[in-house]
């Protein structure tokens, strides 16, 4: 059975105590008050009983030490400092260089906003070259990483970058940059389209798409098959970032890749979407989906 990263297995643990709460609902919300704390929720909002599940964890990783392993695995201590403010001005090392193109500033701890990242839409994606990249995942030996926030509509990608010293993670810098300088740039340009002209979708899929989708008789096993362009509606991903999406670099170096794996991991709902994206004769096709 593969290990869960301590963020995960304790957001199993209250997944299950809030089953058993209320059905009530709530209006979920389109925008959030201050916009220098948090950012804005892409495409499709977390159901509220997702919602409620962030909340109450974010108020128990905001009451309660980090434990020390949570230093171990990047994931670990990503979600935690998303979800902490006080860890945060203690993971931020003061005055933060801010560097873009060929200038420079400093962020000073007393203007620092809390970084949620992608916490308040309920999900994250990642973008790897291959299977083996994402193996850096689990990797505890990593001493650097950075998180991307990449504005699609803006074209531009702030970059957190962490540093592991002494067992100990913190953020250490942020560099900003325009898409086309990013080492995915053909990639972005091309999900950007993607994600938003359904006929640009259709055109862009392979003939046909393999796919795998989990058994409904067997919890633990996956059906394998393909689609065919015709049917993408049957077969499209529930939620399809459009504005910003999230990437983390756990030590991945990108190359001039014709293959890239694109994931997109919901923290709430058990959202799991991997697509796999080739280059064929000068364009990007979707060649296998897995829901």
């Amino acid at each position: 059975m593969r290990k869960l990263p301590l963020f995960f297995a304790f957001l199993l643990l209250i997944t299950i105590m809030q089953s058993g709460c209320s059905e009530k609902k709530t209006p979920a919300t389109d925008s959030i008050a201050d916009s220098d704390t948090v950012d804005t929720v892409d495409t499709v909002a977390p159901l509220d009983s997702d919602t409620v599940v962030l909340d109450t964890l974010s108020s128990i990783i905001a009451a309660t030490p980090m434990p020390k392993a949570a230093d171990e695995l990047f994931d670990d201590f990503l979600f935690n400092f998303a979800a902490n403010n006080k860890l945060q001005h203690e993971r931020v090392a003061f005055p933060l260089p801010v560097i873009a193109d060929n200038d420079s500033s400093f962020i000073e701890e007393k203007q620092w906003h809390m970084q949620q990242f992608f916490m308040p839409q309920g999900y994250y994606t990642l973008i790897f070259d291959n299977e083996k990249q994402m193996e850096l995942m689990k990797d505890t030996h990593i001493s650097h990483a950075v998180v991307e926030k990449i504005n699609l509509d803006e074209k531009n990608v702030e970059q957190f970058v962490f540093e592991r010293k002494n067992g100990l993670w913190t953020l250490t810098n942020i560099r900003r940059g325009a898409m086309y300088q990013n080492a995915n740039a053909s990639f972005l340009d091309f999900y950007e389209r993607f994600s938003r002209d359904s006929l640009f979708q259709v055109a862009s899929l392979a003939q046909p798409v393999k796919t795998s989708l989990p058994d409904p008789d067997d919890d633990f096993s996956y059906i394998d098959g393909e689609f065919y362009p015709e049917q993408w509606t049957d077969f499209k991903p529930p939620v399809m970032p459009q504005h910003m999406i999230y990437n983390i670099l756990y030590g991945q170096e990108y190359k001039q890749s014709n293959k890239k794996l694109f994931i997109i991991r919901g923290i709430a709902n058990g959202l799991e979407t991997e697509m796999t994206f080739q280059m064929k004769g000068g364009e990007w096709k979707l060649t296998q989906l897995s829901n």
